[in-house]
């Protein structure tokens, strides 16, 4: 069983305690170690990401929100001790992610969590898989003829009541 290392639990300093909660839960059912990237990022720090074409816009969930806290992580997975950053290796990520959600829901907490890698429909609101999820949201995607807009490391957030 994994656990989130110091730096880690710092970068979720600021973060909705929902999505700090799920996080925390996360790291301890997955068969996949990850460590958090990012949470709080500041105005200049999303305006560095957007020039950098890092991200594409500026109401970003990163920054604080209206109630306080930032509303998104990024996270980074390991195997073994190297950075892997294979869709499948993040696909079972947020399958580990989407079930600590259900759990902090059930506790009667009420809020959704969207995946960068299925932007169309909340990982909590989808019956299957996660590498469904995604492929899912490919294929809508291109049958707009848009390209998909992949952010595999992204969890979001929203709803919150």
């Amino acid at each position: 069983m994994f656990s989130l290392s110091e730096r880690s639990l710092s970068r979720l300093e600021g973060v909705h305690p929902f999505l700090v909660e799920v996080a925390k839960l996360a790291i301890k059912r997955t068969e996949i170690d990850f460590g958090i990237t990012c949470g709080v990022r500041t105005i200049e720090e999303q305006e560095a990401h957007v020039a950098a074409k890092r991200s594409w816009t500026m109401k970003s969930k990163h920054l604080i929100q209206d109630d306080g806290y930032s509303h998104a992580i990024d996270c980074v997975a390991y195997v073994g001790s190297d950075v892997c950053w294979e869709a499948n290796v993040y696909d079972e990520i947020a399958d580990a992610i989407k079930s600590a959600a259900e759990e902090v829901r059930g506790m009667g907490y009420e809020f959704d969590i969207t995946w960068g890698s299925g932007w169309h429909k909340p990982l909590t609101q989808h019956e299957g898989t996660c590498e469904e999820l995604s492929n899912e949201y490919v294929d809508l995607r291109r049958s707009q003829g848009r390209r998909p807009t992949m952010d595999s490391p992204h969890f979001q957030i929203e709803n919150i009541s």
